[in-house]
């Protein structure tokens, strides 16, 4: 695996990385973060400075966060408005939806660029639940720019014996993330009446759908 991402890195430079890590974030099950590594150690195997990867890197998951968090809230939202009652997302639910993003939405997207599934799934989840797009972008953008700070510098500085460290270290976050999904699950199940009534408080009125708007 090594072998053929260092070719390609070669053949395509910088904006394969970029690429990748903007489709994941898209949402697309594609290995942003094993071609972070790989395209870090690809440089210092060439002797080559870590800043354009770190760059790249920060490029591909701002922008494809930014369209993930677009599709989502322009159509992700409309299509739970219209449709969502017809799997038990009532409007209340996407509230309580709302009102959560309005509360934790910032952190979700902060943490998630550091666990696998979410690294996915945050930006479209931020924009269906209409989590104020300042707050999504400086969120968004301090998680990229930390993850590929860390992950970059370390495969780097610290060569193949990084590599060897990522996957456990994925599949810890990755455990975490998936404990506290279901606690928070859990958590929203016994509660979800008082948080339906906190939400609409915060929220009062029918559902609020936007009109096409722009950033």
């Amino acid at each position: 695996m090594f072998h053929t991402l260092h070719e390609f890195l070669g053949q395509y430079g910088y904006w394969a990385l970029a690429l990748t890590i903007g489709l994941e974030s898209m949402g697309l099950p594609l290995p942003g973060e094993t071609i972070l590594v790989m395209a870090s150690l690809h440089a210092g195997h060439r002797g080559e400075s870590i800043l354009p990867v770190i760059a790249a890197a920060v490029a591909g998951a701002v922008i494809g966060d930014n369209i993930g968090y677009y599709l989502g809230r322009e159509l992700g939202f409309r299509f739970l408005v219209r449709f969502g009652r017809y799997i038990g997302i009532t409007d209340t639910r996407i509230k309580l939806g709302q009102y959560l993003f309005m509360r934790h939405g910032a952190k979700v997207v902060f943490f998630g660029r550091f666990v696998a599934i979410l690294r996915c799934l945050a930006a479209f989840l931020a924009g269906v639940n209409q989590l104020a797009w300042p707050r999504f972008l400086v969120a968004n953008a301090a998680g990229a720019i930390i993850w590929a700070t860390v992950f970059g510098l370390g495969a780097y500085t610290f060569g193949r014996e990084f590599a060897h460290v990522v996957g456990p270290l994925s599949l810890m976050t990755f455990a975490l993330g998936a404990i506290a999904v279901v606690l928070g699950f859990l958590y929203l199940r016994r509660h979800e009446e008082a948080l339906e009534a906190e939400a609409e408080g915060a929220l009062p009125g029918p559902l609020k759908v936007p009109r096409n708007r722009r950033f």
